[in-house]
């Protein structure tokens, strides 16, 4: 499975476990609410910055939020 899918995946898992909706993420995160849901389902790659962004407003750390991704060997 593609890493940006996967990494989707998990985004929105931890989102969901913390009971936020896209748009609470967003705004916590000061991202873009379609920007998020894009990334969600894979369809972005992001940067270190967003990533970053994300897991402050998750209260994770960039290690926690890539546990379980595998790298793409396609």
């Amino acid at each position: 499975m593609d890493v940006r899918v996967q990494l989707g995946m998990r985004i929105r898992y931890l989102r969901k476990k913390n009971k936020l909706s896209i748009e609470d993420l967003a705004l916590k995160a000061d991202i873009n609410r379609n920007y998020l849901s894009d990334l969600e389902r894979g369809k972005r790659n992001p940067t270190i910055l967003i990533l970053s962004k994300i897991c402050r407003s998750l209260d994770i750390t960039l290690e926690f939020l890539f546990k379980g991704i595998v790298p793409y060997d396609g």
